[in-house]
């Protein structure tokens, strides 16, 4: 099984398929077509019968540089400029990130993400919707939205709910890169993988976990989201909101423009 799309990789090794972002240029940034080509990914996993646990991971030296900035800028240019209705496509481009992350949320197979370099920003989000998260120790992760003016709202939720809102916090408003060792520590990453047995190792735990009953695994996986995660898929909606409302502001402007122009941001 594979896609025709340059920007994903799909592989089928019953009883586990592996999704690949293949963006390795951009490091696996998501534009607004790979958004959408991973949503049909995960999509076609659901429905191969073969496939009873999937590996998200990325190509190259990156596991995914979050969105794709660049875009992002172009996209606020054009609003400023007057050529797009900049307000109503942003708030249309920050639901289709909540459906994404609530496709591999609630995939009815176990997803075990094999973030293999840097995870940032709406990555990280990739990573926190999977079910076990096995990382390299190159596996970096960090949240720098606000760095240019952004909100990572629908990375937050996932966030709290994984790791409580005290160290969501720290992760969300410092903006800073951590390495996979406190990472790890903060229990986000479930192991630590020499990064030439990371694949092999997810492929591994799909495997295990393809040795349950595919009714049992999917009545399990919705009994957590339905009671741990009792509001986590609105808490998710409303952070699409505080996305796009920031994407909004003369801070995401300006963040925006000072990364495609290589300087430090000047805040108001």
């Amino acid at each position: 099984m594979a896609t025709p799309n340059a920007s994903i990789d799909v592989r089928v090794t019953p009883p586990v398929g592996t999704i690949v972002l293949n963006r390795p240029a951009k490091r696996n940034a998501l534009s607004q077509t790979l958004i959408a080509e991973l949503s049909q990914a995960i999509g076609d996993m659901q429905q191969e019968k073969r496939v009873r646990a999937v590996v998200l991971t990325g190509a190259g030296d990156a596991f995914c540089a979050g969105r794709d900035l660049q875009e992002m800028a172009s996209d606020a240019n054009n609003h400023e400029t007057g050529n797009a209705d900049g307000s109503q496509n942003w708030a249309d481009q920050e639901a289709a990130c909540c459906d994404l992350i609530g496709d591999l949320l609630t995939l009815p197979k176990p997803t075990i993400a094999a973030v293999n370099g840097p995870a940032v920003g709406l990555g990280v989000g990739l990573a926190l919707a999977s079910d076990f998260i096995i990382a390299s120790r190159d596996a970096s992760l960090g949240l720098p939205e606000t760095r240019y003016g952004l909100v990572a709202g629908v990375v937050a939720p996932l966030l709290a709910y994984r790791i409580g809102a005290g160290p969501a916090s720290r992760l969300l408003m410092a903006g800073q890169l951590h390495d996979a060792q406190e990472i790890y520590r903060m229990g986000l990453y479930h192991e630590l993988v020499a990064n030439d047995l990371l694949w092999a190792r997810a492929v591994e735990i799909g495997t295990q976990c393809a040795a349950g009953a595919p009714q049992a695994i999917s009545l399990t996986k919705r009994l957590l989201l339905d009671t741990v995660g009792e509001k986590l898929l609105t808490d998710l909606a409303c952070g699409a909101i505080a996305s796009a409302t920031a994407r909004t502001t003369d801070a995401a402007t300006e963040g925006l423009r000072a990364f495609v122009d290589r300087r430090d941001p000047e805040w108001e």
